[in-house]
């Protein structure tokens, strides 16, 4: 089969392929514990299963408008005020089936072959995947342990150059549990307000925070004028099968995010944004509970990955990762992900999966019950005692 060459520049989502493996080894009669997907292990709030299955039956089943129906956009607009103290209109407000079109359409819009964009790293994957994919220059910046996976600003300061396009932020970090400060966020600002540089600020994650108080440099004066903010409701609502998510920029570029729509999808599921509206208005009682259930988990998975010989772990203040180091291991960060999958039967992802930067490190997800997350910890460090 003879592909078009820039399809060699197309990366993928590791998570996917290990989880893969695992449901085949299940298949075989193995038990697998799941540490590997980011996803929520809760089903999605009632009252907004239910707003959905209200809207089936009075019919929206039909073409909606390519960035959203209005009364999400409106509602999505209002949560952005909520959120971020800042006022949008729904003009501002694109709404796309997953949070990933943002990512790809605001980089396919704004990014030319030779352009560089620079992105966390270790991150998710598919950042560096579409900067490749559209020919531009991928330029990683580093975070950091010791910072608590957050970046130096002094190596930013470096990163950029004359050709300098777009800075991904991510905040709460995937895969590390790092929140940037507001500190952080303001000095990004200073280095990039009223230049021709445009910020993604993937904010996914903002309702997950377990110490401190989220932050958006979209809410920073005059950023909102070259900020994209990437959000969604798939992990906050436990809606990852529902494919919901939006971008938050200012209307010239909405404008051009909704042709590229146009072209992709054409537009998001009609009845699914009435369940979208009914997660930011209706009662928020499921997500506090899921919050609270993620930190209480990842506080006994990282005191039990820190009670193992060779691992030491740092206690994320957000996301529902955790991110080992696990270079006092005789294995690297791939052989051991493959040892644990086969000999544990405990599926977790190398830090390589993202980036690498991430190399030296394990990423574990908190999406599983507690006493999952116990029996994993006591195969893991059987597991390494026969090393």
């Amino acid at each position: 089969m003879k592909l078009a060459d820039r399809m060699r520049l197309l990366g993928t989502e590791t998570a996917f392929l290990v989880l893969a493996k695992a449901k085949a080894l299940e298949a075989q009669g193995k038990e697998i514990i799941h540490l590997e997907i980011g996803e929520p292990d809760f089903d999605t709030p009632p009252n907004i299963v239910e707003a959905a299955i209200k809207a089936l039956r009075a019919g929206e089943t039909h073409y909606g408008p390519a960035p959203g129906i209005p009364a999400l956009r409106d509602a999505i607009a209002k949560d952005v005020a909520h959120w971020r103290g800042i006022e949008v209109t729904r003009d501002s407000v694109v709404v796309t089936p997953g949070a990933k079109p943002i990512m790809f359409f605001s980089i396919q819009a704004l990014i030319n072959p030779g352009d560089e964009v620079i992105y966390p790293n270790p991150g998710f994957p598919i950042y560096e995947s579409v900067i490749r994919f559209v020919g531009a220059t991928a330029v990683p910046l580093q975070l950091k342990e010791e910072r608590d996976f957050c970046f130096d600003i002094a190596d930013l300061e470096r990163s950029l150059s004359p050709k300098t396009r777009l800075i991904i932020l991510n905040s709460p970090q995937n895969p590390t549990g790092g929140v940037l400060s507001k500190q952080d966020l303001e000095a990004v600002a200073e280095l990039v307000r009223g230049k021709d540089i445009w910020i993604l600020s993937d904010e996914v994650y903002k309702e997950l925070i377990f110490e401190g108080s989220y932050s958006s440099i979209a809410s920073l004066p005059g950023m909102m004028n070259q900020t994209i903010i990437l959000d969604g409701f798939s992990k906050t609502y436990a809606m990852t099968g529902w494919r919901l998510g939006y971008g938050v920029m200012p209307p010239p570029l909405a404008e051009q995010i909704t042709k590229l729509a146009i072209n992709c999808h054409s537009c998001t599921a009609t009845f699914s944004q009435y369940a979208a509206i009914e997660a930011l208005t209706g009662p928020q009682d499921e997500p506090r509970k899921m919050v609270n259930e993620f930190n209480k988990r990842r506080e006994i998975i990282v005191k039990g990955l820190n009670q193992i010989e060779g691992i030491s772990c740092r206690l994320p203040k957000g996301a529902f990762y955790v991110f080992p180091n696990i270079t006092q291991l005789p294995l690297s960060s791939a052989q051991l992900e493959t040892y644990l999958l086969e000999e544990a039967g405990v599926a977790t992802l190398s830090g390589t999966a993202f980036g690498k930067f991430g190399d030296g490190y394990l990423r574990l997800s908190c999406a599983n019950s507690i006493d999952n997350i116990k029996k994993a910890l006591e195969r893991i460090e059987m597991a390494l005692k026969k090393l």
